[in-house]
């Protein structure tokens, strides 16, 4: 490519994908909200990635940005480092899944197209990262989804759990206490209508969670 992936603009492309997975495109304040900075800085980055040879990204004012194949080859890129680097932590250095995102997050820009390679043969290759979210394949693909939102269940349905959506350390402390980590298995015993909130039965344990949590956890319907 013409255009230097700088950290920044890894960031802009991981985020955007991340905003677009449902088939949508991205508005500039949601962007905005996710890198934490002013909607201007935004727009003049995505107008930069639009122009780029290859472009990046496709943007319309008013319409949001959905990234080009080739914008979404470099977000895939990126995701894949973070995600395998968050199993290597988890796997071979003793890190819980609290404390690993941070760390990706600095090491995804630097390290070597060999190195990704080394790590994820150490592994065996793994498909999910320790919060059970999929990594994108060698070829820069995201395999296939198969799960949805635990807030999507309801009264006398049950699931495993897949993954779970979050980066914050204290959260995903807290989704370990309630025992809502890959691999769980979990009933729906009650909704309420007026507030969203489930009645999960987990194990011996019943606990009721509001739509703040159920939208993070994604479940494999049983």
């Amino acid at each position: 490519m013409e255009q230097t992936l700088t950290i920044s603009i890894q960031d802009y492309l991981k985020n955007i994908y991340e905003l677009t997975e449902n088939g949508e495109s991205a508005s500039t304040n949601a962007l905005a909200s996710k890198l934490n900075v002013k909607p201007a800085s935004v727009t003049g980055m995505v107008q930069k990635l639009a122009s780029a040879k290859p472009a990046l990204v496709e943007y319309q004012k008013h319409q949001g940005v959905t990234l080009t194949d080739d914008g979404k080859k470099a977000a895939l890129e990126v995701i894949r480092h973070h995600r395998l680097l968050e199993a290597w932590l988890v796997q071979t250095l003793g890190y819980s899944w609290d404390e690993v995102h941070a760390e990706a997050e600095k090491l995804e820009h630097v390290i070597s197209e060999d190195f990704e390679r080394r790590i994820a043969a150490a592994m065996g290759h793994p498909l999910r990262d320790p919060h059970g979210e999929l990594i994108p394949t060698a070829d820069l693909q995201m395999p296939l989804d198969d799960s949805t939102p635990l807030s999507s269940l309801r009264a006398n349905q049950s699931g495993t759990v897949q993954y779970v959506k979050a980066a914050d350390a204290e959260l995903l402390k807290h989704f370990e206490t309630l025992g809502l980590i890959p691999e769980a298995e979990l009933e729906v015993t009650g909704y309420s209508p007026f507030d969203h909130n489930l009645t999960i039965k987990i194990g011996r344990k019943s606990i009721v969670l509001g739509l703040n949590i159920t939208s993070k956890i994604y479940v494999k319907e049983s």
